[in-house]
């Protein structure tokens, strides 16, 4: 039997004794052990008191003696209600290590048992026993203030025996704490925290800094811990030392792991923010420089690029230094030296392989490029480091036995990535975009898309997701190039590329995807269809000419998505969107051009209008009623309309008025069950238009009213059966008749509102005469106005301020002051000129008979002048 189980014994021959970990207790063993020779009897309490004895001179080997005993005796591992005593026993040996370095061997053993599984005796001791448990695992961080090394790598070794801990020997009586009991009651105790700190002990001792990131590494995998550890300002203190001289490498290694842990496992604002100083941006950049030019190995290239992840996290942060430290210049250097010849000495003879480290840093260098371009102080660096034209040696058609640096599918997934990269990238470098003939070469390599050049795409990336065996992929990404472009609104970019023949261009491009159609590519061909439509919308808006060229063929697409399924257009899956993009380019490429309109028509373009609108979905109703009102300009356009019939023989007529009643239920207009209305003062008033209070808006704002009209559809539904004339209108209801009346009175109920503004002013002016006629009516409005100004003031004040009165005192006036103010001169005759005495609080005018006088100055004995009358 082991000394363990000799306690178990003794305890169980006590009933009703249960004594807690603050309790002296008494270790004793059984004499059979005795007689076996495993241990002697020992008292907890009694080498506590030996060790804080200090008076005697030969208390030194008696201490040592003790101290080694207590290690022998709990060899298999340390008893949950043992292990207050013990970690005091531990606090003691360590306090004595500066004056007797004899100390540092025990309590090394100590903590060589502290490594060790805890024991428990019932099952209940992991609860019963947490909190001394949590506060001996802390004391283990405050134990590391201890100037001794030893000591240090010892307790690191302690805590990641916490994450490895190997089982001993089952002992009878006492179980074994479950694996994770060491790593929660660290949580509970803060340890992260202090070990933390500790760092900043060790700044000159590489061996313990090496230890104690071995220990953070393993504590940041908990998300508790790494809460602890960025409250310490963790991050910071990491990175700031990711440079310092370290043969083994581990450093940069174990502090990259901890910052990763920091950014996935606690709040990775707060983690940026402690990364975004010079002095941390700094240390990245000179760590992620020597790795670029100096790293060759497989982990320097892995590690290289974990730091470049890190930076563009980073980078995020609109008050991160980038620029400031030179970090952004050289990221643009490392992004393009490859396209780009370059003679800057960092890159000079440098060249990336196709090795899978050097292809992912050459996406993550592009990724980068797109946060950077964020900030506009970079734009002058993408000019200088030619980011424009480095980009656009990937948008060409693959030439035929001419030897790359990277494999087929390597170079396709770089070609996606850097149009994407150009989609942001570009509409900022206008004149780099167009100095590189920008759309000469997106166009001719959109022309090779759309051809039947043999292409196997590989489409394994995310940017290739839907473009496997096939060019839609290239085809996607370089469209959107084209609308990013076409949406600045440049003319200069705008024209040139209708001068190229883009409008033409695209709509072949369309014609023939039509028949590429099939469900597994469906997704990426909607895209495209709907983009080409928004460049199409771009190009031709406010251009008659561009609407010309658009013509009978770009009608003939619109109409063929008009024609589209409406379950299709119901279920998603891209159809909504590209029902958009098709009523976007009937109001910028049909609307306006009369041939177009006529074409439109005749191919019974409305028909297919109004049986979108019968959809009911609100979504589209208000883009499709903008687009009648405009259609219905054209004298031809009435005769469509009162000819359409949708389901159960419905009129066009009768769609609008249904319209109208479904849109005044949503806003919550009082009619009653026939239709009529409630409320003869606010016909029209909502609901929400009741309950919301009156709020004062920036004159950039358009007003409640404004907004009325143009987010609800009752205007454009007056609109288009105004200019049916609201007469000999087929398939109505008697109901259908009485919101007629409403609909046709819309407008007389709006000028009503008129009257109301005007009835409000003339109030105004007549409060306004009062005041000015009456003293006592006068008074009491500069009292409210008064109190108005006081509640209206802000009540906080903030310490160390200045108020200044924003009140002139004695003001005789009721009428605020506006932000311009008109002043009258006074005549120089009262006054004497500009350079006269212009204190006029000591001089009183005279007044007789109501009017001024003429008055002249006389000087008095102190040499003041004096006004008399003349």
């Amino acid at each position: 039997m082991s000394a363990v189980e000799a306690t178990v014994t003794a305890e169980a021959q006590e009933p009703g004794s249960r004594n807690k970990s603050i309790t002296p207790r008494q270790v004793s063993v059984t004499e059979d052990e005795e007689k076996q020779g495993a241990f002697k009897p020992m008292d907890l309490n009694r080498v506590m008191k030996l060790l804080e004895d200090n008076d005697k001179d030969d208390l030194e080997e008696k201490q040592l003696k003790s101290v080694k005993k207590l290690v022998q005796y709990y060899q298999n591992g340390l008893p949950l209600r043992d292990l207050a005593q013990i970690f005091k026993i531990l606090n003691l040996c360590a306090g004595k290590i500066e004056n007797q370095p004899q100390f540092i061997e025990p309590a090394c053993d100590i903590l060589k048992l502290c490594g060790l599984p805890f024991l428990k005796k019932k099952v209940s001791d992991e609860i019963t026993y947490a909190e001394d448990t949590a506060i001996s695992i802390a004391l283990l961080g405050d134990l590391m203030k201890i100037p001794s090394s030893e000591l240090r790598i010892q307790i690191c070794k302690c805590i990641v025996d916490f994450y490895h801990a190997e089982p001993k020997k089952h002992i009878p009586g006492y179980q074994q704490a479950s694996s994770s009991y060491k790593i929660k009651m660290a949580e509970v105790g803060g340890l992260a925290k202090t070990m933390v700190q500790s760092m900043t002990l060790l700044e000159n001792q590489l061996v313990e800094k090496l230890w104690v990131l071995k220990v953070l590494q393993h504590l940041s995998t908990s998300e508790v811990n790494c809460t602890l550890m960025m409250k310490a300002q963790a991050a910071s203190g990491i990175c700031v030392h990711l440079n310092d001289p370290d043969p083994s490498g581990q450093l940069l290694f174990r502090s990259s792991e901890i910052l990763w842990n920091l950014l996935e496992k606690s709040s990775k604002e707060e983690i940026i923010q402690q990364l975004s100083n010079l002095e941390c941006l700094l240390t990245l950049k000179e760590v992620f420089k020597n790795l670029f030019t100096r790293g060759f190995s497989h982990y320097d290239r892995q590690l290289r690029n974990d730091i470049l992840v890190i930076t563009t996290i980073i980078a995020q942060n609109p008050g991160a230094p980038m620029i400031e430290c030179g970090f952004t210049r050289d990221l643009i250097l490392f992004a393009t030296f490859n396209e780009v010849k370059s003679q800057n000495p960092l890159v000079k003879g440098l060249k990336l392989s196709n090795s899978c480290e050097d292809f992912e840093l050459k996406k993550l260098l592009f990724n980068i490029i797109v946060i950077l371009c964020k900030d506009l102080p970079t734009v002058q660096l993408l000019i200088d480091g030619k980011v424009v034209l480095a980009l656009f040696t990937y948008i060409k058609k693959p030439e035929k036995h001419k030897i790359i640096e990277w494999s087929a599918a390597q170079h396709e997934e770089l070609q996606l990535h850097a149009i994407a990269t150009l989609s942001s990238v570009a509409p900022l470098l206008i004149e780099e975009y167009m100095s590189c003939q920008g759309n000469a070469r997106v166009l001719a390599f959109l022309e090779w898309c759309d051809s039947e050049d043999p292409f196997i795409s590989q489409g394994n990336s995310f940017h290739g997701a839907g473009g496997r065996g096939n060019k839609f992929a290239q085809m996607r990404y370089s469209l959107r190039l084209l609308r990013a472009m076409v949406y600045l609104e440049d003319e200069t970019v705008n024209t040139d590329l209708c001068e190229k023949g883009t409008i033409q261009q695209l709509i072949g491009i369309f014609k023939n995807i039509i028949s590429k159609t099939n469900e597994k590519e469906e997704a990426i061909i909607l895209e495209i269809q709907s983009d080409i439509l928004l460049i199409l919308s771009g190009l031709c808006e406010h251009h008659i000419q561009r609407k010309e060229i658009f013509g009978t063929e770009g009608v003939d697409i619109v109409l063929h998505v008009m024609k589209t399924d409406p379950k299709k257009i119901q279920s998603g899956l891209g159809y909504n969107v590209l029902l958009f993009s098709t009523l976007d380019s009937i109001w910028c490429c049909i609307l306006g051009c009369y041939s177009s309109e006529d074409y439109f028509l005749e191919k019974e373009g409305i028909f297919l209008l109004l049986d979108v609108l019968a959809l009911n979905q609100k979504k589209f109703c208000n883009l499709i009623l903008g687009i009648m009102v405009e259609f219905c300009d054209n004298p031809k356009t009435s005769a469509h309309v009162n000819a359409w019939r949708g389901k159960k023989d419905q009129t066009a007529a009768s769609l609008l008025i249904k319209l109208w009643r479904k849109e005044e239920k949503e806003l919550g207009v009082k009619r009653d069950k026939n239709g009529k209305i409630i409320d003869t003062k606010k016909p029209l008033f909502t609901s929400f238009q009741e309950e919301q209070k009156i709020m004062p808006l920036p004159a950039n704002c358009p007003s409640v009213a404004v907004m009325d009209i143009a987010e609800n559809i009752r205007a454009k539904i007056y609109a288009v059966l105004g200019k049916l004339d609201f007469e000999n209108l087929p398939g109505l209801s008697a109901e259908d008749f009485v919101t007629l009346c409403i609909i046709h009175r819309y407008l007389d109920f709006k000028i009503q509102a008129t009257h109301k503004q005007r009835d409000l002013a003339n109030k105004s002016w007549e409060n306004f005469l009062a005041r000015t006629s009456n003293a006592k009516t006068l008074k009491k409005a500069k009292r409210l106005q008064e109190k108005a100004i006081e509640s209206s003031k802000y009540k906080g004040q903030p310490q160390n301020t200045i108020l200044h009165r924003t009140v002139i005192k004695g003001l005789n006036t009721t009428v605020p002051s506006g932000g311009v103010v008109t002043v009258e001169s006074t005549p120089v005759r009262l006054l004497g000129g500009p350079l006269a005495d212009t204190d006029l609080a000591l001089k009183k005018l005279p007044i007789r008979g109501g009017a001024l006088q003429r008055v002249k100055a006389i000087k008095i004995g102190n040499g003041q002048n004096k006004s008399i009358p003349s």
